[in-house]
């Protein structure tokens, strides 16, 4: 009898346990905006069951045991990415007089773990539910923050991280003959093929799940072959390969060899857009960075946005928000990248798109998420206007949910 009661104990503490981990939320949402196909549908409901959504429309049955979100007043919309970040970055300006390679000396890794922490909470309660991080995180600090989202230690957005940054001698830096080693590790010097294959190997192994090179910023830049090379040896550790291109030059090369994304691509030719349209090249243009530019380089990256769009490049939003801003966040920041996109006159579905499935499809994980769909997770953001009417809308988020998880409410 003894038996058969620890038994029965037992077996009811699991039901119990599965009954806790299997929480039913439904999300009663006036609007309901598909960035896919520029619609909006109204007085839907979005079932939600471990971490992913269950079921979307005008007609879902509420289960008896959900928990109810009223969000009738507001419009839903899945979670935003950013795919230009640096979260274990703070650039002081009065400190760092704007240049981050007095931040990369000044700040350890460990305080720059700390930044990552931070900053990683308030992109996802901006609504950006991911973003990759681009390098710049000294010795893999980003990795760590990572890890930690990962398992749950700290609020953040699913993150992708590149590791240090791939890049020709001296990386972005202009380095003294005798203090050659201030510029390492937040870059990896790689010159030549051995020594790009070992940089490669050397981020898979510390948990890089992207590749970022630096092809240009010195007199000397990497050649189509070299970035073929490390496309092909970064493809074959399964990971894809984003190529900074701050010159002419550079974007050129990388577009012809066909990296994954070019990050800025701030002077790019119609010709070189052209080229990465037709190899399947994204364009993650950091816009945001012409928000506090003087006027000509204002003026030359609204341009090349403009041009972009016209040429039908896929584009996934991407900002490059590094400066400490008083009375502003990273992730308020980081909203602040859709200004060029408006003054440039593109759509707010071409924008959304952007921020979403473009951006998931670049990542590779639009299986996962970047738009609410049966099976996918729950990455829901709320706001108090229709986004495809008012972009602005996206700056005011009040509801934010991260895998079936609601962050903020």
């Amino acid at each position: 009898m003894r038996r058969r009661s620890a038994i029965t104990l037992v077996l009811s503490l699991f039901v119990f346990c599965l009954n806790a981990h299997a929480q039913i939320t439904a999300i009663k949402a006036g609007k309901v905006v598909d960035p896919e196909s520029g619609t909006v549908a109204s007085n839907q409901t979005i079932i939600v069951e471990n971490g992913k959504i269950t079921s979307i429309g005008s007609g879902a049955t509420i289960p008896a045991n959900a928990t109810i979100i009223d969000l009738s007043s507001s419009t839903v919309l899945p979670g935003l990415f950013d795919m230009h970040t640096h979260l274990c970055m703070d650039v002081q300006a009065v400190r760092d007089a704007g240049n981050y390679y007095f931040t990369s000396l000044l700040d350890p890794d460990s305080y720059r773990s700390i930044q990552g922490v931070v900053n990683a909470r308030t992109m996802l309660e901006a609504g950006f539910t991911s973003a990759r991080d681009v390098g710049n995180e000294g010795n893999y600090a980003c990795v760590s923050v990572r890890r930690a989202i990962s398992r749950g230690l700290i609020p953040g957005p699913t993150f992708y991280t590149a590791g240090r940054i791939i890049a020709p001698y001296g990386g972005q830096f202009h380095l003294q003959p005798d203090k050659q080693n201030l510029a390492e590790p937040e870059y990896f010097f790689a010159d030549t093929r051995d020594e790009m294959v070992k940089a490669i190997r050397q981020n898979a192994h510390y948990g890089a799940t992207v590749i970022k090179i630096v092809v240009d910023d010195q007199r000397y830049i990497y050649s189509v072959e070299d970035i073929k090379f490390m496309v092909d040896e970064a493809a074959r550790a399964g990971l894809k390969l984003a190529a900074h291109c701050w010159t002419r030059a550079g974007a050129h090369n990388a577009a012809v060899a066909g990296v994954t994304s070019i990050e800025h691509g701030f002077d790019m030719t119609d010709e070189d857009l052209a080229i990465a349209k037709k190899n399947g090249v994204v364009l993650v243009g950091t816009d945001y960075i012409a928000v506090d530019e003087t006027p000509q380089n204002h003026g030359q990256w609204i341009d090349r946005l403009k041009r972009a769009h016209k040429i039908g490049v896929t584009m996934a939003y991407g900002t490059d928000a590094t400066e400490e801003k008083a009375g502003n966040t990273r992730g308020s920041e980081a909203m602040r990248g859709i200004e060029p996109w408006v003054e440039a006159g593109i759509a707010p579905k071409d924008l959304l798109q952007a921020m979403t499935i473009n951006a998931a499809r670049l990542m590779g994980v639009d299986k996962q998420r970047g738009l609410l769909r049966v099976g996918l997770a729950a990455d829901i953001i709320a706001v108090p206007e229709n986004p495809l009417e008012n972009i602005n809308t996206l700056k005011k988020v009040s509801f934010v949910m991260k895998n079936g998880a609601v962050i903020k409410k």
